[in-house]
């Protein structure tokens, strides 16, 4: 899988060299730019050596400026991914084609460019054509593990974004949290989402109905979800139309 754009590409990850690069820019975005770690090291777990990972780069410099990593799994077996280890996810086992996981994506925290995330999204949409992905899944992350400081966006969640009954994963983490019921600003509630779960909302894509606290890396994330045939078709045109 290869996609350019302009001066950036889109490629999976090489060999060891490239997958410490990502795991380099992981440690920064996920641990050194929030104070949480030393200022150089690596971010890496047991599923990297199960994972494919693809790398956004500027073609002239050669910068790592996203990544993020991809397993495929059918849907038997998604409690053997990353987010099984919080979620039960048997709920989903029934559901017809492959899964595909996608995680640990960051961007780096000097890049403000829209056309990198773009193009990260061009080769999410290609992986998924080329995998015959039903379902596109993962845990979204919010910066900081007071549930408090995330109050009104869970609401909001809880209010307009839930999974359908029949798929809604099951608690499975100790530290799993009920959902606020009450929004008392919704301004604040839709400005507090991550980027990459409005990505997800805006393509008809769904959250669990409670969420977990990850004191290791001081985030709170919830599990989401994608139906790739239920993506609205003018979304869907617009992301193969990036994804060439």
């Amino acid at each position: 899988m290869r996609l350019e754009t302009g001066h950036l590409l889109a490629r999976l990850a090489a060999g060891s060299a490239d997958l410490t690069r990502a795991q380099e820019l992981r440690h920064l975005c996920f641990l050194a730019n929030r104070g949480l770690c030393r200022p150089r090291g690596r971010d890496e777990d047991p599923f990297d050596a199960l994972c494919s990972h693809v790398m956004v780069e500027d073609r002239s410099t050669k910068q790592l400026l996203a990544c993020f990593r991809v397993q495929v799994l059918k849907p038997v077996h998604l409690n053997s991914s990353y987010s099984g280890q919080f979620y039960d996810l048997a709920p989903l086992s029934g559901l017809v084609g492959q899964a595909m996981e996608l995680g640990r994506f960051c961007s780096h925290p000097n890049v403000q460019s829209p056309d990198v995330l773009r193009l990260a999204w061009a080769a999410i949409t290609r992986l998924v054509d080329d995998n015959a992905v039903g379902l596109l899944y993962g845990c979204t992350s919010f910066a900081g593990a007071d549930p408090d400081l995330h109050a009104e966006t869970l609401a909001l969640l809880g209010q307009n974004h839930l999974a359908p009954v029949g798929l809604r994963p099951k608690r499975k983490s100790a530290q799993a949290i009920e959902f606020p019921k009450i929004i008392s600003n919704p301004r604040a509630a839709m400005a507090g989402l991550p980027s990459l779960l409005r990505s997800y909302l805006g393509m008809g894509g769904w959250v669990s109905d409670h969420a977990v606290i990850d004191h290791d890396l001081d985030t709170l994330h919830v599990f989401t979800a994608v139906e790739v045939a239920r993506i609205p078709p003018a979304r869907a045109r617009a992301l193969r139309a990036l994804a060439g």
